[in-house]
């Protein structure tokens, strides 16, 4: 018999949890009650275990998030047929919104089963079971109404996941989200050496002309104690870059990152950019495997032109990736023209959303595609042709 369990803690997850889910630090209990004790405050967590009698063969980490305006356009600066633009994307996508995913992360980081012992129909029928269930939990409990569901960042050529037509049943859209951006590290490379040596001049000269502009910035592993120490100055570089993007559903608390250093320990990389003794800049890392995952980062916007304190992040990310072996530095998605310019490769998303209005959800996809536009850029070729 199939059957599901929905769970309302980590604490409580099977004991078998951890082993079906190995391959995916961001579905491992430490991971995920680090999230619990500092996830952002309009975020609650849920669980879902798949079971095939007593054996537990899938699960999905469930969301429930309510966004609001103030949320969702963090600048209060803009002109009149932007408001109105805000409101009308508010109307339809404010509210209670149950994420199957990860919103916090780019990428498939929130469902995974058995393809042996189960089909994706049947394990995505159930989870569409369980969402339903907290549909109704979350109305006879909070008076809430959840007006939009998520499944989240599945590649185009992700066959195992990305079946539109299992999703075109429940009237789910399928939407393109932007790229992640990924660079595949060649075997061969060793060191940064390596890496500057497979770069035309052009690109090698700018690798150069950033390392040198750092200037007296010095780069520091930052361990549990320092990630302490320098927690509201962290939360204030990362809330200067954060409150620059132009939509955002969420907002880290200042605990957070010092919550994933002490669950996660070496899995979890904290890099602080000193001038003298101040903080200027900082970024982090998920250690997931063979893949390097970047995770947020923050700075000071008077050193970021000058010091080129971003592009050096990337370089020190993709460093840090070849000395370690990984086999994949995940940059995620945003700023992928300069991302590319480092080396990395733009994968297609997509993700499925539903409204539980027939109205509203009948407007989803054109609504969801003037919010998330083609954009415009040039991918770069920094790499020689060989």
């Amino acid at each position: 018999m199939k059957t599901y369990t929905i769970y309302h803690s980590s604490e409580v997850l099977p004991n078998s949890w951890d082993a079906l889910t190995g391959h995916d630090v961001f579905l491992q209990k430490p991971y995920l009650c680090a999230l619990e004790q500092a996830t952002p405050e309009n975020i609650q967590l849920y669980y879902v275990g798949i079971f095939l009698d007593d054996v537990l063969v899938g699960i999905a980490i469930i969301q429930h998030v309510k966004l609001y305006l103030e949320d969702m356009f963090r600048k209060s600066e803009v002109s009149c047929l932007k408001e109105g633009f805000q409101k009308l994307l508010a109307k339809v996508l404010k509210g209670n919104v149950l994420v199957a995913g990860n919103l916090t992360h780019t990428g498939q980081h929130g469902m995974y089963f058995d393809k042996n012992t189960i089909s994706y129909k049947s394990y995505t029928q159930l989870i569409l079971e369980a969402l339903n269930a907290l549909k109704r939990r979350i109305k006879e409990k909070h008076n809430k109404t959840v007006r939009l569901i998520i499944f989240k960042d599945f590649f185009n050529d992700d066959v195992l996941y990305n079946e539109a037509l299992v999703f075109q049943e429940q009237q789910l859209h399928q939407v393109s989200v932007q790229p992640n951006m990924i660079l595949n590290v060649p075997s061969e490379w060793n060191d940064i050496s390596d890496y500057t040596s497979a770069l035309t001049k052009k690109y090698r000269d700018r690798y150069k002309r950033a390392r040198k502009k750092l200037g007296k910035i010095r780069r520091i592993e930052l361990d549990v104690e320092a990630v302490e120490k320098h927690k509201t100055t962290i939360h204030k570089l990362y809330l200067n870059v954060s409150n620059n993007a132009k939509f955002n559903s969420f907002r880290l608390p200042e605990s957070h990152f010092l919550s994933l250093k002490q669950h996660l320990q070496g899995h979890f990389k904290v890099f602080g950019y000193f001038l003298d003794d101040e903080l200027v800049g900082f970024y982090t890392l998920i250690l997931n495997g063979k893949k390097l995952e970047t995770y947020f980062l923050g700075y000071d916007s008077e050193h970021q032109y000058h010091n080129q304190l971003y592009l050096n992040m990337l370089y020190d990310m993709l460093e840090f990736g070849i000395e370690n072996q990984f086999s994949q530095i995940i940059y995620a998605r945003t700023a992928m023209e300069i991302k590319s310019s480092v080396g990395a490769k733009a994968l297609p998303m997509q993700m499925y959303m539903k409204h539980t209005n027939p109205s509203l959800n009948a407007l989803l996809k054109p609504v969801f595609k003037l919010m998330n536009p083609k954009q415009e850029w040039e991918e770069r070729h920094p790499f020689k042709v060989v």
